[in-house]
């Protein structure tokens, strides 16, 4: 039986919850257009958007809902590292995945994990928790390819078949 992947599933229902917002993304006009259509909006009623970067825009209406919606992600985020007393449970499994996602592996560079998570290095290093969970993590991604390297089955971006603590 395998263990619940607690970031996973987090990042999975903030996937959700973004992707369902209603929300643009336009590289030229066409697609601008079709992104003001798409938003309930006339193409000429461009004083009722804003940008959010990236090519995003959204209405000016929800902007309000939309920052309430990235503070309650992030505040999500710090109550599960918060509640992971041993750094084994949520915290273990975030930089796992991150680690892996940012092939920590090629680089054994921690810092676009850690950005990823939005850990800053001196709080990784402040923090007994996250010291144990990213030293644990690099070595399941250090194991996994030295396996790899030795003619095991190489798939860096499967984070489900890293072995956890």
């Amino acid at each position: 039986m395998s263990k619940t992947n607690l970031y996973t599933e987090l990042k999975a229902r903030h996937e959700a919850d973004i992707n369902g917002f209603p929300m643009q993304f336009a590289f030229n006009a066409s697609q601008f257009t079709e992104g003001m259509v798409a938003l309930g909006l006339d193409p000429s009623e461009k004083d009722k958007v804003c940008s959010i970067g990236g090519g995003g825009f959204v209405r000016k209406a929800d902007v309000d809902r939309l920052e309430a919606m990235m503070q309650r992600h992030e505040d999500e985020r710090e109550a599960a590292i918060a509640v992971d007393e041993t750094g084994a449970g949520y915290i273990y499994d975030a930089l796992l995945y991150e680690l892996a996602n940012h092939e920590y592996g090629l680089t054994l560079d921690d810092a676009p994990a850690l950005m990823a998570l939005g850990i800053t290095t001196e709080r990784a290093e402040g923090d007994q928790r996250i010291t144990w969970a990213l030293s644990k993590a690099k070595k399941a991604i250090r194991f996994r390819a030295i396996n790899n390297k030795q003619g095991g089955e190489n798939n860096d971006h499967d984070h489900n078949n890293i072995e956890h603590a």
